[in-house]
């Protein structure tokens, strides 16, 4: 590898961590938000084997990263990926309350680990993620 190519490869690596970082830190807040906002205590009902808390909450964090990874493609800069990530978590939040709508019972049902509205939710997350990710245009 000629030294050119090398130093042009590697003058990227800063930008990577900063960007690499700064999404990291975005999916700690949001899973912090996020489960401030759930009725029931996902990390503890995980600790405990509740398959249908760690279902609903990983598909809640994918739901939540897909349109993230977009931001951070394509972004011109922080503040812009930060923008598009505020968007990402609320679609996030607005999928979980509607889903709330569709199955009033889900808290419980989390709660008791029945896996069938967890799988549902999880479902309904990433497809919103999804579906933000392509809907994010420069």
């Amino acid at each position: 590898m000629d030294s050119t190519v090398f130093s042009a490869s590697m003058s990227g690596v800063g930008a990577h961590f900063l960007y690499f970082a700064m999404a990291s830190i975005a999916v700690v807040v949001f899973v912090v938000i996020y489960i401030a906002v759930t009725p029931y205590r996902e990390f503890a009902l995980i600790r405990q084997g509740n398959s249908a808390a760690a279902t609903s909450l990983g598909g809640a964090i994918l739901g939540y990263t897909l349109p993230l990874a977009r931001a951070v493609a394509q972004s011109e800069g922080i503040l812009d990926m930060l923008i598009w990530s505020s968007v990402a978590l609320v679609a996030q939040l607005i999928a979980f309350g509607v889903t709330r709508l569709i199955l009033p019972q889900l808290s419980g049902d989390v709660n008791e680990g029945k896996l069938a509205p967890a799988i549902f939710l999880a479902a309904v997350s990433i497809a919103i993620g999804m579906l933000n990710s392509a809907a994010m245009t420069l």
